[in-house]
């Protein structure tokens, strides 16, 4: 990705979210490339309520995923941008399938970012695949990051 020029817009990093080692590997990945290239990044964590064979799970009096999520999310961007890192962070909690809310964020982004869980053959084939999915629909490029564990 080129520098954008002084009176265009900055490029726009989409980037994946769910707490996971790899997510947090692809937040940072995707923070790095925006500081190289001027882009601003916005990071996306989706989230669905919780199934249990198929069904809703009954959820504790008081118990907001959305604001759980939110708060993750704020945590792991405090983590890998520090505040004096020079990149503009946005970050949203979108109720939705998460493959189904990146390409939807992503429509109009430069590039997409996810993260890869490690699943890999039989149980990708089970359980599918956000990552794939973004890499076969994305109307961007998309860049997927695995854990560095």
């Amino acid at each position: 990705m080129d520098t954008p020029d002084a009176g265009g817009p900055p490029e726009r990093i989409v980037v994946g979210f769910d707490g996971s080692p790899s997510s947090k590997a692809a937040l940072r990945w995707a923070l790095k490339q925006a500081k190289a290239t001027g882009a601003e990044v916005e990071a996306v964590h989706a989230w669905q309520y919780p199934l249990s064979f198929g069904t809703p799970v009954a959820l504790l009096p008081g118990e907001d995923i959305a604001a759980e999520a939110g708060t993750a999310l704020a945590t792991a961007i405090g983590d890998a941008a520090p505040g004096d890192s020079g990149v503009t962070v946005r970050h949203r909690v979108v109720l939705g399938d998460p493959a189904s809310v990146l390409l939807g964020q992503a429509e109009n982004a430069d590039l997409l970012v996810v993260g890869n869980r490690g699943y890999g053959g039989f149980a990708r084939s089970l359980l599918g695949s956000v990552s794939q999915h973004c890499i076969h629909h994305a109307a961007c490029p998309v860049v997927v990051v695995r854990d560095e564990n």
